[in-house]
């Protein structure tokens, strides 16, 4: 350690200009990783289509502070996503690729505040580094590859853990934890969870209590410090006003139900009372094995370096460590969990390693062992490609029927091949010297490869596109079309209006429902449902089989697949 700063040399700080011109190269390799795809499908379920559809009436109506599914109020998640959503729509005139856009500028972002933050708490090249490890984490790519909720959470959460690091490490900077703590307030009317970045103030009290050195201390300072939480209310009542005053205004059932179901079931009751998803307490242990590839193997490199950094009191380490260890912890008490809860921590971990990483990539065993699970990823993701190609095997059938693909899947399985060959390549190219180098080439290569090779492919099945263009064609240009238990791609990608029937009610009283209206115009109005809905009044030869989407049968009835004066079984 050196006597006058306490840090190991490298940690000294690199070149600003270089440092900034390969960021700048490493966000480009990350925007084609993550924008790859775009364009090339339209929403997948299980939540993209929900929140495109939210977004798209957003847009149609004018109501901006009650979204909307269908006829119904969406009070599952506060409407921020869906705000940028319908933004990206208007702009772009369609939502295609327009639906994604949140979630790639999420991506790039989060990706540009943790380089933002190493940079500030040690150089520009650990804050490369830290940017690396989070990019070239399986759960990352996967999520911000998607339109949910998530991958905006995850840009405000970051956001308000980089703001209060910077401050409570390289501060006093008032403004930027103000900043930090407005995000975690956006945080919380984007998914509720946005709290946990004031998470990242209880380690920085332990810490200056204990007098920790390179903690920011201030005297006298108390309004300041509020002024965090006047920060992080006014960024929660820039909707929860608005929305509270028209609720109220209105004063239907509908509406006041509204405010209680998001304010109090879908935050507080589901946190502490769940009621899906129950896990076991240590769920997230294997979602990291499985999911935060290949950065958690490094962890049993780092636990000396962490040591020693925790006997040193090195608070640029420990800060976001304990961060990290505090949103796994908080995510674990209730029983209901999902895999991607616990993404937010993954930025801070990676600060928590990313200083150590210069001097690890320097040892040899290290580039060849990356050269071989280089290697290794070549040969399992062709072998995989080429035997789906020559056997045909039954899995490879099934996967094939699964999506209706008409060619046995032969995109899916050339585009494994595809991926393996440039494992290969980047093996060639990198060798043992630049094994970890070869490793991240094939693993971008791969990620970019899949979605443009086998989007097209899987769309018209993945997004109900196929089944709704098979049902326009049946009923014919006269033909009135009524959905019946009916998914959210079902109504966005109906080609012509359409009539429904509610989304949460029972599959019994919707059917009820569709056939009252059918029977009022039986010549022109059809059913569209899936298997699910059909009870015993379906006359089974009358019903037309459309096709599978999503792992759901769909069928068309007329109005003679329903008995006269039949009375369905309860």
């Amino acid at each position: 350690m050196a006597a006058d700063s306490g840090q190991p040399a490298l940690f000294m700080h690199s070149n600003d200009d270089r440092s900034r011109r390969d960021f700048a190269w490493f966000m480009l390799i990350a925007l084609a990783v993550l924008a790859a795809g775009i364009g090339l499908r339209d929403p997948w379920p299980p939540d993209e289509p929900r929140f495109a559809l939210v977004a798209r009436q957003m847009l149609e109506s004018g109501q901006w502070l009650f979204p909307h599914r269908g006829a119904e109020l969406y009070s599952d998640k506060p409407p921020m996503l869906m705000w940028t959503e319908a933004a990206w729509m208007w702009l772009t005139g369609g939502w295609r690729g327009a639906f994604l856009l949140t979630s790639l500028l999420s991506g790039l972002g989060t990706l540009a505040l943790v380089g933002y933050a190493g940079r500030r708490l040690w150089n520009g090249r650990t804050g490369l580094y830290a940017a690396i490890l989070v990019l070239a984490t399986m759960q990352f790519i996967d999520v911000i590859r998607h339109a949910q909720i998530d991958p905006l959470s995850l840009f405000w959460i970051t956001a308000g853990n980089v703001g209060i690091l910077v401050h409570c490490l390289r501060g006093p900077d008032w403004r930027m934890y103000w900043l930090g703590c407005f995000a975690a307030g956006l945080g919380v009317i984007t998914k509720g969870v946005g709290i946990v970045a004031l998470l990242m103030l209880l380690p920085y009290v332990v810490m200056r209590v204990r007098q920790w050195p390179g903690i920011t201390r201030t005297q006298g300072d108390g309004w300041r410090w509020a002024g965090g939480a006047l920060a992080f209310l006014l960024a929660i009542s820039l909707w929860l006003a608005p929305m509270l005053v028209a609720a109220y205004g209105l004063r239907t059932p509908e509406y006041l139900a509204y405010v209680q179901d998001i304010l109090f079931r879908q935050t507080a009751e589901r946190y502490a009372n769940s009621w899906q998803h129950a896990e076991a307490p240590w769920f997230f242990l294997g979602v990291i094995v499985q999911d935060w590839l290949p950065v958690w193997l490094l962890v049993p490199l780092m636990l000396p370096r962490w040591r020693e950094a925790l006997r040193l009191r090195e608070p640029r380490v420990w800060m976001p460590l304990v961060s990290c260890l505090l949103i796994l912890v908080f995510f674990s008490i209730p029983r209901g969990k999902r895999a991607i809860y616990i993404l937010p921590a993954l930025p801070m971990l990676a600060l928590a390693m990313a200083p150590y990483l210069q001097d690890l990539l320097k040892a040899r065993w290290l580039q060849r062992l990356a050269l071989a699970v280089t290697v290794a990823c070549g040969l399992v993701f062709g072998g995989v490609g080429l035997w789906a190609l020559l056997a045909h095997p039954r899995a490879a059938q099934k996967m094939a029927a699964r999506y209706e693909l008409a060619d046995g899947g032969q995109v899916l399985w050339i585009a494994l091949v595809v991926i393996g060959a440039l494992f290969f390549v980047c093996a060639a190219v990198g060798r043992s010297r630049r094994g970890v180098l070869a490793l991240l080439a094939g693993m971008a290569a791969g990620w970019i490869a899949w979605p443009l090779m086998t989007y097209p492919a899987l769309n018209d099945n993945e997004s109900a596109r196929q089944v709704m263009q098979r049902a326009d064609q049946a009923i014919g240009p006269d033909g009135q079309l009524g959905l019946v238990l009916w998914r959210e791609e079902n109504l966005l990608q109906a080609v012509r209006p359409v009539k429904e029937f509610g989304f949460s009610r029972s599959a019994p009283a919707q059917l009820a429902d569709a056939r009252a209206w059918q029977a009022q115009d039986p010549a022109h109005r059809w059913l569209l449902a899936t298997d699910e809905a059909l009870d015993g009044c379906v006359v089974s030869g009358q019903a037309q089989r459309l096709g599978t989407a999503n792992h759901l049968d769909y069928f068309l009835l007329p109005s003679s697949a329903s008995r006269p004066g039949c009375t369905p079984h309860p």
